[in-house]
């Protein structure tokens, strides 16, 4: 038999088979340990999920319903995978009558919540585009004012989950993110969002959480894909390439805006108890003996539109949700329009920064705060709008914003975070 040091020099002789055999161990054991981390995520996500589901109730009361809307072609087709593995095994121990309504094609999400009955949750798991669709469905209702009060979960399952960074903690493990954001539905904890109301000359209005893009920037960055033989070059590559086309790259447009609006007090979530028998009668017989003045009607003040016209690289319109403020005594939408005078330069280094904060407004711009606005773009305008990274055809539109519209569920810690900065 071979000694240590036979073993050695086989070894040493052999040295790219070594360095190949080690590398390969190396890579096993980590993904071991990653496999086995990942199960203990899980195992004690479910035991926290049971407590919840182990919690008494009146035989009279029944069963929160709760209706999952699920993409599975989000994440490269990975979201069903990660759903059934990471989120499904704590909505069902958790005590919830839960219903999973899986999408097969885009746009089919907005059909689907048309003819929604009553549920008490509605959890979206997807991405951006899933998000968008659902609450284009329900605030398309003929009852929306009473379907936007049902309380929404987010479960970030595909490639860009913008308000994953809003609702919980950073986490680089996407299992452990997947198991917050589940645990997060269930603790209850909810916080108000804007939404912007998108509507076109002829169109049905579109929702967004996040915002609206139209530009340059959002036009290269959407042909980032095609240079994936590129690697971690193909951002910069589609940049440099789009100026390559045409330049400089500007967008004509008239711009009419309503400055921001005083945020009223928030209703209380529960309704005060009904008064006794005798109060009401009390009131209906004041009010048939002495009945009360009609008010004459106040003509409204007429609104104060600012008109202007523009020449941008890029305009955008972003919501609040990216940074909440509970205290906030105004409503707005932030509007930025970007200066046409950037060099090719800029051009390409600034696009690699908007593809990871693409409502970035860069230093130069000028930004405005608004709560309602109309974008007139001339015929044969260029680009499409992106809206919550969805693409769509670029028009002339109206923007509102509806603020505090939706209550989304977020990590306790989250809430805690807000009101922290919002004392300071």
């Amino acid at each position: 038999m071979a000694g240590p040091r036979g073993l050695l020099a086989t070894l040493r002789n052999h040295w790219k088979k070594t360095a190949l055999g080690a590398g390969l161990l190396g890579w096993g054991a980590s993904w071991l340990h990653g496999r086995h981390r990942d199960n203990l995520l899980r195992r004690a996500a479910c035991q926290e999920a049971e407590v919840f589901g182990n919690q008494l109730i009146p035989s009279s009361m029944p069963l929160k319903k709760a209706t999952v809307f699920l993409n599975p072609a989000a994440c490269k087709g990975k979201a069903r995978n990660l759903f059934e593995k990471n989120a499904a095994p704590i909505l069902h121990l958790s005590g919830l009558d839960v219903t999973v309504v899986k999408t097969d094609y885009e746009g089919q999400a907005k059909k689907l919540l048309e003819l929604m009955e009553n549920t008490d949750l509605i959890i979206i798991a997807g991405g951006d585009g899933t998000v968008q669709e659902v609450i284009t469905g329900l605030l398309r209702r003929a009852d929306e004012a009473a379907f936007s009060k049902i309380p929404i979960g987010f479960i970030p399952l595909g490639k860009t989950c913008t308000l994953s960074h809003t609702l919980y903690p950073e986490s680089t493990n996407q299992v452990q993110h997947i198991t917050n954001a589940t645990l997060a539905i269930l603790k209850g904890e909810t916080v108000p969002l804007d939404v912007l109301q998108i509507k076109g000359e002829k169109e049905q209005p579109v929702f967004a959480v996040t915002g609206l893009r139209w530009g340059s920037y959002r036009d290269a960055g959407a042909k980032a894909s095609k240079y994936w033989y590129l690697g971690p070059l193909k951002t910069k590559a589609a940049h440099f390439f789009s100026t390559l086309k045409e330049w400089p790259q500007k967008r004509q447009a008239d711009l009419m805006y309503l400055g921001p609006t005083e945020r009223p007090p928030e209703e209380p979530e529960e309704k005060p108890s009904r008064p006794p028998l005798y109060v009401r009668l009390y009131r209906r017989l004041r009010l048939y003996w002495s009945p009360p003045r009609k008010e004459i009607p106040q003509e409204a003040a007429p609104e104060d539109w600012e008109e202007l016209k523009l020449s941008t690289i890029e305009f955008s319109i972003a919501t609040q949700n990216r940074q909440l403020d509970l205290t906030r005594t105004e409503d707005f939408m932030d509007i930025c329009i970007e200066a046409d005078t950037v060099s090719k330069g800029q051009f390409v280094n600034r696009g690699s920064q908007k593809m990871r904060d693409p409502h970035t407004c860069p230093e130069g711009s000028q930004c405005i705060q608004a709560s309602r606005c109309i974008l007139q773009l001339p015929e044969g305008a260029e680009g499409s709008f992106g809206i919550d990274n969805e693409e769509y055809e670029a028009m002339p539109v109206e923007v509102k914003l509806l603020p505090r519209k939706l209550r989304f569920f977020c990590d306790p810690r989250m809430r805690e975070q807000m009101l922290r900065v919002a004392v300071q």
